[in-house]
């Protein structure tokens, strides 16, 4: 019965369809603006949580100032801007390197939990940082000792988009206990809305996109958004944190796939040996936090749950 109940194989599921992203996301930011890209992609999933959305607003109404504080940070950095940053990377980068870089998150939301959430962190946790970044560094940069303008910006947001979806990650805990995940999700997704509404009134950016965009902006929203959102949750309540872990390897290597395949890109030797660093280090992370009797995390929380739901 217990192998019967495992749900590893839906983890890797979610995560495939998160490596699906740059089919649609790549496309539509060569052509249009990232914001436009993000509010009409907030739009559609506004419109399929909309069931959801009265509800989730009065429990919001309900809770403490503290979980009110979070949702709306999740919404609109989390959300809103982590997404804006993510597609923009797209448009001056390759189809690979921000999707592989995200793999860093877990570590990121690990570092924040010691902030935000009391978590301490031992010196050991060093030994994953340190190779991680070297990896990230790898990965970024064609040439690591010839860094060009472009590949870091391309990098930097990026990063700045796992930083921000990993502040997502441990405000969501913060929030989960007087939200449910059906309020979170369609909290975020509404308040990223009217965030990134009011970022293009200010900045004057055009929200205008032709029909042909249509069916690219739709399959975004409801595969790599929705769909593999809602599949990753369902999965994690029968997935050990190691497993979980593992399978979310499906979502580099799907990413990585596309973009030699589909988008022709050629990442060079050092750029391999990065990837490979990363997921290493990421995985070696989780095992290490779900079997050591020292943990390098030392948290009033399960710090192991922080690396399995690193993603987005």
């Amino acid at each position: 019965m217990a192998s019967r109940a495992d749900r590893t194989w839906l983890v890797a599921v979610a995560a495939s369809l998160w490596g699906l992203s740059a089919l649609w996301r790549s496309p539509l930011a060569k052509e249009f603006p990232s914001l436009t890209v993000v509010f009409w992609e907030h739009l559609i999933l506004v419109v399929l949580v909309a069931p959801w959305l009265l509800p989730a607003l009065r429990r919001l109404l309900a809770a403490s100032l503290r979980t009110q504080v979070a949702v709306v940070v999740i919404g609109a950095g989390s959300s809103a801007l982590a997404t804006t940053l993510f597609t923009m990377a797209f448009r001056v980068g390759d189809p690979i390197t921000p999707q592989v870089l995200q793999k860093l998150q877990p570590l990121i939301a690990v570092a924040l939990a010691a902030v935000l959430l009391g978590e301490r962190l031992r010196a050991r946790f060093a030994a994953f940082v340190v190779p991680a970044l070297i990896g990230a560094w790898l990965l970024a940069f064609p040439e690591p000792l010839g860094v060009s303008i472009a590949s870091a910006q391309a990098a930097l947001l990026a990063l700045g988009a796992a930083a921000l979806w990993a502040a997502g990650t441990v405000l969501g805990r913060l929030a989960s206990a007087e939200l449910r995940f059906r309020d979170l999700t369609a909290l975020r997704f509404a308040i990223g809305l009217v965030t990134l509404t009011v970022i293009a009134s200010v900045t004057g950016t055009p929200l205008a996109m032709r029909w042909s965009a249509a069916p690219s902006l739709v399959l975004l929203a409801l595969f790599p958004g929705l769909l593999a959102l809602v599949l990753y949750y369902l999965a994690l309540g029968r997935t050990p944190a190691s497993r979980a872990t593992l399978a979310e390897l499906a979502f580099p290597v799907t990413a990585a796939l596309i973009g030699v395949l589909v988008f022709a890109a050629r990442p060079t030797p050092s750029q391999w040996l990065g990837m490979a660093i990363v997921l290493v280090t990421v995985v070696s992370l989780a095992l290490h936090e779900q079997r050591s009797t020292r943990p390098a995390v030392i948290a009033p929380v399960r710090a192991n749950d922080l690396v399995s739901r690193g993603s987005r």
